[in-house]
């Protein structure tokens, strides 16, 4: 199938797909792609059609080269209460992608702050331009990161390291965050978001079953005791012996030809 967008219409988001791969582009360029919450409720959305479309294997959310996100919008938080921020459903939308089967990887070039940032994070991988820039400054508006900031960047690149980002607004280069673990790859700026849709094809090429289960138990790294961790990788890997895919690609391998998978 060719590059496609699609049909229906979106206020904050651009969507097409490239063959098995869905593609989202945050599209709010006046506001640096600042996330609020009908561009939150639009991403998920779409992350939910796409889990459902048999057709596609892996998303990419991307920006724009100048910025992935520059955070969320302030204004809407602003004069919010103590009380109208625990009902407000606004920071939800990042939990909701950990239900998110299918692999997402964030295509990341400029400015990636605050819940930009924690969007990112909350994807399963990331491929960076050289111009990206990594941070979470809501210290300096009297706050702390409230996407899982100061969570997953402790997972990704340690304890000291995550304390100066949330604590001192630290914020990393694009090779900065290639080191220390924040992201998959750096690549130019022309050309960033070919290597992430290069990357979501080859993994959306391969067997769909194994792919969610594999990415399931890689995330329940950081949710389960080692002892727990191993016994649920166990049992999804010895699911997977219930699957065509399973039968075919052994199969596929003892005859040394490739694999026709099914997703079944």
């Amino acid at each position: 199938m060719a590059d496609q967008t699609t049909s229906e219409a979106y206020e904050n988001i651009i969507v097409r797909r490239q063959n098995r791969v869905g593609i989202i582009q945050l599209n709010r360029p006046a506001a640096m792609n600042a996330l609020n919450s009908p561009t939150m409720a639009e991403l998920l959305a779409v992350l939910r059609q796409f889990d459902r479309d048999d057709g596609l294997g892996c998303t990419v959310i991307t920006g724009s080269d100048r910025a992935f996100s520059a955070g969320a919008d302030i204004k809407q938080m602003a004069q919010a209460s103590v009380v109208e921020m625990m009902a407000m459903p606004f920071l939800d939308y990042w939990d909701q992608l950990l239900h998110i089967r299918k692999p997402v990887i964030a295509a990341v070039s400029g400015w990636c702050l605050g819940g930009g940032c924690e969007l990112a994070l909350a994807c399963d991988m990331i491929v960076a331009s050289e111009t990206a820039r990594f941070g979470q400054p809501e210290i300096n508006l009297g706050i702390i990161p409230g996407g899982g900031g100061t969570q997953r960047m402790a997972r990704a690149v340690g304890k000291a390291l995550a304390m100066e980002i949330v604590l001192n607004d630290r914020r990393l280069t694009a090779d900065e965050a290639l080191r220390y673990g924040l992201v998959n790859r750096v690549a130019p700026v022309d050309s960033y978001l070919a290597e992430a849709i290069k990357l979501a094809a080859d993994i959306a090429g391969r067997a769909p079953v194994a792919v969610q289960l594999g990415k399931e138990a890689v995330n329940q790294a950081f949710e389960l005791l080692l002892t727990a961790g191993l016994r649920d990788e166990r049992r999804l890997f010895n699911a997977l012996f219930s699957t065509e895919d399973q039968k075919e690609g052994m199969t596929a391998f003892v005859e040394k030809r490739a694999a026709n998978w099914q997703g079944k």
